[in-house]
């Protein structure tokens, strides 16, 4: 397998129009191309500058879990060190985690900070929202969001192995129609993201959530989103 390290978006370009595939870290398609087979050409973003920054309101998609900090709000930052084991986050990237795992761990996050992407496509880079990247599982070059009034997360223990462990991420933005909170559930492999006003606190918010698919949720889960809530807030 030939591993291209191109250092510009327009050196990405060509390399997937030669038809390398893209990969992170390679956590998760390692085990994968031992089994299968490796492909002929891999590109990997580590040394592309749009992809490797690290700001408040910008993630770069090549970025590694291990260099999420205080640059980005506290979900995300809470979520990343929630991902694997230290030599996990030391490799795996965020593109990896939000493009090429089916848990996404990160996507919580990333929908409660109500988060938009910039990718690259075969036509250039573009904007995009984070539905069209996850369907059409788009290379992944930043991530951009406007920082909130205040953000959480949790995410449950569980065993290595078993079924994902349930995560409610949070954050509180401010607009000109004043306060409003969103909520994202992972339950299983399932995410749900939901959005009420909070200026008059979490009673206000519980109860809107109550008309939303978060009332269908498990009661386990239904009672994490209320502590949540009452947390963030």
């Amino acid at each position: 397998m030939l591993l291209r390290l191109p250092t510009s978006v327009t050196e990405a370009q060509e390399c997937m129009a030669d038809g390398a595939v893209p990969v992170g870290g390679a956590t998760l398609v390692w085990a994968t191309w031992q089994r299968d087979g490796f492909p002929d050409r891999a590109v990997s973003l580590r040394h592309v500058p749009e992809a490797t920054v690290v700001r408040p309101g910008t993630l770069g998609g090549a970025v590694v879990l291990n260099r999420i900090d205080d640059r980005v709000p506290e979900v995300l930052r809470r979520a990343a060190g929630s991902i694997g084991t230290g030599a996990v986050r030391r490799t795996a990237t965020v593109g990896g985690n939000l493009v090429g795992s089916s848990l996404r761990c990160l996507l919580p996050a990333a929908l409660v900070l109500d988060a938009d992407a910039t990718v690259l496509g075969p036509d250039g880079v573009y904007g995009t929202d984070l539905n069209e990247v996850l369907a059409k599982r788009h290379l992944l070059l930043a991530l951009h969001w406007r920082t909130p009034a205040a953000s959480g997360y949790h995410k449950e223990s569980a065993e290595a192995g078993g079924p994902p462990p349930l995560v409610v991420a949070t954050a509180v933005h401010a607009g000109a129609d004043g306060l409003r909170l969103r909520v994202a559930v992972r339950d299983g492999y399932e995410v749900l993201s939901e959005t009420a006003p909070c200026d008059e606190g979490a009673d206000q918010v519980l109860g809107a959530l109550e008309r939303t698919d978060v009332a269908a949720l498990p009661a386990r889960a239904r009672e994490v989103v209320r502590r949540q809530v009452a947390g963030v807030l």
